[in-house]
């Protein structure tokens, strides 16, 4: 067993080519091998978001306060708010972030796939983020 303890490391600045707006990372997470399993709590402030992406196993989202927006390419913008899940299929191209005026905090969890476990892509514009 291994308690990793809230606050025991600092924070993280979500890195400028795969967020916009202000992204902080806490508490990330990585299972040991054979475990494939990792993840983070994430905050996103009022607009920032994800760029587009792609996980080669999927990822799942765990909405825990405030009130975000996220998308899959060629679908519909869709709300989500604490308690909501969200799982995006393997390879499917998505994007997550918070609402416009309303920071949002979500768990990410995704497993890697021969050590990758995200494939970053392009930002998401501010006109397709406000579609």
């Amino acid at each position: 067993m291994n308690i990793k303890r809230n606050g025991s490391a600092p924070s993280a600045k979500g890195p400028g080519n795969y967020f916009t707006g202000t992204v902080r990372i806490d508490a990330p997470f990585q299972g040991t091998a054979p475990a494939r399993v990792g993840g983070a709590t994430v905050t996103f402030e009022p607009g920032a978001r994800t760029a587009w992406h792609t996980h080669p196993l999927g990822q799942t989202l765990i909405v825990i306060s405030g009130s975000g927006r996220v998308q899959r390419l060629g679908g519909p913008i869709e709300d989500i708010r604490p308690g909501d899940i969200v799982w995006f299929e393997p390879g499917e191209k998505h994007w997550h972030g918070a609402a416009p005026a309303t920071a949002m905090t979500h768990i990410a969890i995704a497993e890697a796939l021969d050590g990758k476990v995200v494939d970053w892509m392009e930002h998401v514009t501010d006109e397709q983020y406000q579609a």
